[in-house]
């Protein structure tokens, strides 16, 4: 047995300590629209009126977060809801770098700045089992919808995503999002991806040599990449096709030049080719159109669009975005009017871009290294789909 006398520390130091002592809140969400500084501050725990005065004079919060949903914010607060801290993050368009606002308390002021700050690539896999529908499967997996989108786009001709998918069909996607202060922020570019439709399996990965163009190929090395794609539109239907049709406002019998896709105002319409924007304006029954040029002989027309994207002169690569569905000039209701040219001739679409798009490989030299990047996604996809598989479960 040992017996040792112990002196108590003093409490009144103690008691100090405990009256000194500070603790710091923090809280991440996102902006929305329209929100004014009070509903933002009091959704973010602050209470506050010297911050949020501060706030409704500070130029670029007010331009870049009380203007936009979405937007990654922070804020550290006191015991007393104060503002500690502010700091809120948005990408400039095609940039790989972010701009952070930093809003602190100085005393009893507030200071603000801009920073400059890069992007952080972030590998995410994910898989999902369609139940319902494509995006919802992808909702159900956390996947963002931009993934489900470029996931279309992959294997738009190969899968007809308007009448063949199938509940029961699944997915498995390993993909990049690109991270500010380690909040996804954009979502970047799918590094491979698998999706078995009605039983049927078809698989993708993205590989881009040293100094060489990337694309999508298959995992035994064809290319997904074609030269025209599919359709200017996803998710659409083809209301008329290239053949004879009773014109619905002119009400006779004529030659429709086009391809017509019903979807609703506001989808996104994309340029099928590479090319060169020849034309983008208004033509009397075509309304807003924009018509791009690929080659001396070949230009496609986009017509009825609700608004334009580009302008004459503009360079634009396949699947851009160039213009939005909707219905102006002489339509009868929203839809994309799509046209194929050949030296001035109109040509069936759907013939045309199929007739151009041939089959490609990966180069006998560049085998080595495609097959090393094949077997590591080859890996990745079947980890992605047995999470899938445990998650079902």
């Amino acid at each position: 047995q040992v017996l040792e006398d112990v002196a108590p520390l003093p409490l009144e130091p103690q008691v100090q300590a405990i009256e000194n002592d500070s603790i710091s809140l923090y809280r991440t969400d996102t902006t929305r629209l329209a929100e004014t500084v009070d509903a933002f501050l009091a959704r973010m725990g602050v209470d506050d009126a010297a911050a949020a005065a501060f706030l409704r004079r500070e130029p670029t919060f007010r331009a870049q977060f009380l203007a936009h949903a979405g937007r990654s914010v922070s804020v550290e607060s006191n015991e007393r809801h104060e503002l500690v801290k502010f700091t809120g993050r948005w990408v400039p368009d095609s940039l790989l770098s972010f701009k952070r606002l930093v809003v602190e308390r100085a005393g009893e002021a507030f200071v603000s700045h801009v920073e400059t700050a890069s992007l952080t690539p972030t590998v995410h896999l994910g898989s999902a089992i369609v139940r319902t529908s494509l995006f919802a499967a992808a909702d159900d997996a956390s996947m963002p919808d931009a993934v489900v989108s470029k996931l279309v786009e992959i294997f738009t001709n190969e899968i007809d995503f308007h009448h063949d998918l199938r509940l029961g069909d699944r997915f498995s996607v390993v993909y990049e999002t690109l991270d500010a202060d380690g909040e996804p922020v954009r979502t970047g570019r799918i590094l491979s991806a698998e999706f078995v439709n009605a039983g049927t399996t078809y698989n993708s990965v993205w590989f881009q040599p040293p100094g060489r163009k990337g694309g999508y190929y298959s995992l035994d090395g064809k290319s997904l990449e074609t030269s025209y794609l599919a359709t200017p539109v996803q998710f659409s239907r083809v209301s008329s096709g290239f053949a004879m049709r009773f014109h619905p406002i002119q009400h006779k019998w004529k030659a429709h030049l086009g391809i017509d896709y019903a979807a609703a105002i506001g989808t996104p319409v994309r340029t099928v080719a590479d090319g060169t924007v020849e034309f983008a304006g208004v033509q009397n029954g075509y309304g807003n159109v924009v018509i791009v040029r690929h080659n001396s002989l070949e230009e496609t027309l986009y017509a009825h669009l609700s608004r334009i994207g580009v302008r004459p002169g503009e360079s634009v690569t396949q699947g851009e975005f160039i213009g939005a569905v909707g219905e102006t000039g002489w339509a009868t209701g929203p839809h994309l009017h799509f046209e194929f040219r050949v030296n001035g001739v109109h040509q069936n679409p759907a013939v045309m871009m199929a007739r151009h798009n041939q089959e490609n490989t990966v180069p006998a030299e560049l085998r080595p290294q495609f097959a090393q990047v094949a077997n590591s996604m080859r890996l990745q996809l079947a980890a992605a789909a047995r999470e899938s598989i445990v998650a079902s479960n």
